[in-house]
């Protein structure tokens, strides 16, 4: 997706680690740190466009939250050629919007995909046939997940649907050790070090807060979505499908 510098943001070492951010240092690096890091990333985003021309409709709205560089609306607005769609992306890093905007007037794309610097937490959703919410919910306070989750289940219309990715934890202790070593080995053969494995991963740390399949699930079930399916899985990387009926 578009071009993008490596990343290389943990190559050295630090003294203190701070705190993960998505600002102006991560954006510039941010499409090779997540091909990089998330098994799946690329199939997730070129299946995308086949799940949600299942459930788009007329007239409607298509939210992209937490969208950084807006991978995910502009492999949609590439296969949507309906002009009565309206795709409207909004991160509250206001340096990953300025990436994708010119990101999004380089590939004359500016006219399908609406960009807004918010805190999706405050923001309105309405006359909703499709939303994405790829590996955001995870960044925000617990506390006030299900809130979100419920602004968007009100904000779809009746056969609307949420495609969810998290990272996942697991109940069982051994498994989720596992899933962890594998992925720290899906890194390593994506050329990551073992000093920018552990850097990133103390980065992380209290910011990236993984909840158990059960959890999701439950909280999904609680604000109403009926039928629920995982559309794939990639080691503790999970996409869950919610329709609301």
């Amino acid at each position: 997706m578009g071009k993008s510098q490596k990343d290389q943001i943990y190559a050295h070492k630090q003294d203190k680690v701070e705190s993960f951010v998505f600002d102006e240092k991560v954006a510039s690096v941010f499409s090779d740190m997540i091909q990089r890091s998330v098994p799946g990333y690329i199939l997730l985003n070129q299946l995308l466009p086949v799940v949600a021309k299942q459930f788009i409709q007329s007239n409607s709205n298509i939210y992209d939250l937490g969208c950084s560089l807006g991978e995910a609306s502009i492999s949609l607005a590439r296969s949507i050629v309906s002009s009565d769609v309206k795709i409207i992306a909004i991160d509250n890093s206001r340096a990953m919007i300025n990436h994708l905007d010119e990101l999004l007037a380089e590939l004359k794309l500016n006219h399908l995909i609406e960009t807004k610097c918010k805190d999706i937490l405050n923001v309105e959703i309405t006359d909703s046939s499709f939303v994405v919410l790829n590996y955001t919910l995870q960044f925000i306070d617990k506390t006030k997940r299900e809130g979100l989750l419920n602004t968007i289940y009100k904000g779809l219309q009746h056969g609307g649907a949420l495609l969810l990715s998290e990272k996942i934890t697991h109940d069982d202790a051994n498994e989720d050790k596992l899933m962890e070593q594998l992925h720290e080995n899906y890194k390593r053969k994506n050329d990551y070090s073992d000093l920018e494995i552990s850097q990133k991963r103390e980065a992380l740390d209290n910011v990236l807060i993984r909840e158990t399949h059960d959890q999701h699930l439950h909280r999904l079930q609680n604000i109403g979505f009926t039928k629920i399916s995982i559309l794939c899985k990639y080691l503790n990387f999970v996409t869950y499908l919610a329709i609301k009926e």
